[in-house]
């Protein structure tokens, strides 16, 4: 699969101008997976089969959260940072400790990391990806539907 690189025109969008895709090698190392791409709060998020895998984000703002975000868990944060000592919560979430977690942009290791994550994911590892709008059940709802 051959993508476009730089601002060379491309003749679907004659006229129009494309935002240009953030860190696009990292789509790179995953066509062989066949990924699908899809705009989500001025990011792009990444998709291989049915599972969201990785947010794209280079904005102007907020910029120390500009890299790839992992979606993943909070149980997999620790074996993660192994595998990622950069990786970190993102700010722009709020304090609240969510599953996504950054490889950032201006960590001195993130290209490499970023490769990492994307051998992982072609790998199948379980502690990266979500299937959308599927979430865990609270300890709370668990225990009411027990009752």
């Amino acid at each position: 699969m051959s993508r476009r690189h730089g601002n060379s025109p491309d003749p679907l969008f004659a006229g129009s101008r494309r935002k240009p895709i953030p860190h696009e090698f990292v789509l790179d190392a995953l066509a062989a997976l066949s990924p699908r791409t899809n705009p989500m709060f001025g990011c792009l998020a990444v998709y291989v089969r049915e599972k969201i895998v990785l947010i794209l984000r280079d904005r102007p703002t907020a910029t120390t959260d500009n890299g790839v975000w992992l979606a993943t868990t909070e149980e997999h944060h620790q074996s993660l940072r192994r595998d990622f000592p950069n990786m970190r919560s993102i700010g722009v979430l709020g304090e609240k400790i969510t599953g996504w977690q950054v490889l950032p942009a201006d960590a001195p290791d993130f290209e490499e990391s970023a490769q990492r994550a994307c051998d992982l994911i072609a790998a199948g590892d379980p502690r990266i990806g979500k299937v959308p709008g599927v979430k865990k059940k609270s300890k709370a709802a668990a225990k009411k539907n027990k009752t």
